[in-house]
């Protein structure tokens, strides 16, 4: 496997990201993750998962808001992403490949009583995460983002962003982003989501992601995430829905959650304005729900 690592050069002086980095390698090799951790590191950890083709950077706005009310939050970049190291090859990255770095991840920083906030693909990996490791998790906040088994039909507008990931010889990771927010984002922005990828080699995993999707029953990750919704089905701790209104991909999914997961009744489920990347298009509230769901239990 051919590992790249992004020069901290290109992460000089970013636009409202002063966070410390923290590093943990995840794999016998010495792959590295990169993660941000602000706040009280006694309290209980927010682990805030982001999706494709972001990093860490999406949560900059809800991070300190999450921090000053005195939880300890705790926001990695998935493998390929942010600062964390990148395999070059897009057959170095699978569903089990992911949740293996993840389960490190939480083994070595041994968090426990974990609220688990989750978007895009940090759904894919959090929900089946904390389904895999209940005991470990105390409440999850899931916000554009589902638990796939390939057994209901994909939205259109899936295959069409699967086949672009694949095949595009144009892949713009900044650009992507800017057209999946209601804002505008910034030149300092854009610089800040094209910062981890200097050339096209270091995309590998941002481009892997979309065929990784369980789209049909026999997936490779289909069984253990139909095992990972038995688990769902029973969970009793807090649920909370904070999807967006202008979601293409995600829209509805929501209400399949709030009537499939029992921790889901009467908890105080949101729809918030914005895009796919509602992180972006409306950071406070989306902070706010978090605190107020963790302020009650």
């Amino acid at each position: 496997m051919k590992v790249l690592r992004t020069t901290e050069k290109r992460f000089e002086r970013l636009a409202d990201y002063p966070f410390r980095s923290h590093y943990v390698n995840v794999q016998a090799n010495g792959l590295r993750m990169h993660y941000v951790d602000e706040g009280p590191k006694d309290a209980a950890p927010v682990l805030m998962l982001h999706g494709e083709p972001t990093w860490s950077y999406l949560y900059r706005h809800m991070i300190p808001i999450v921090a000053a009310a005195g939880h300890r939050v705790i926001a990695p970049d998935l493998i390929g992403f942010g600062k964390s190291d990148k395999p070059s090859a897009m057959e170095d990255y699978s569903y089990l490949g992911h949740m293996n770095w993840m389960q490190h991840f939480i083994d070595l920083l041994e968090l426990k009583d974990i609220t688990l906030v989750c978007q895009d693909w940090g759904s894919l990996l959090g929900l089946r995460l904390a389904a895999e490791n209940e005991s470990r998790f105390h409440s999850i906040v899931v916000a554009n983002g589902m638990l796939p088994t390939g057994d209901l039909k994909v939205p259109r507008a899936f295959h069409l962003w699967k086949n672009f990931a694949l095949y595009s010889p144009w892949f713009p990771i900044a650009r992507i982003i800017n057209s999946g927010c209601f804002k505008k984002l910034g030149p300092e922005e854009l610089k800040a989501y094209d910062a981890p990828f200097p050339t096209s080699s270091y995309k590998a995993g941002a481009r892997a992601f979309p065929r990784l999707v369980p789209v049909s029953p026999d997936n490779p990750a289909s069984a253990a995430n139909r095992s990972a919704w038995e688990v769902l089905k029973t969970w009793n701790k807090p649920f909370l829905t904070t999807f967006s209104n202008g979601d293409p991909i995600t829209r509805g999914g929501d209400k399949y959650l709030q009537q499939h997961i029992p921790g889901a009744k009467g908890q105080a489920h949101t729809v918030l304005t914005g895009g796919h990347f509602l992180q972006e298009d409306s950071p406070v509230a989306f902070a706010q729900a978090i605190n107020s769901l963790l302020a009650i239990i």
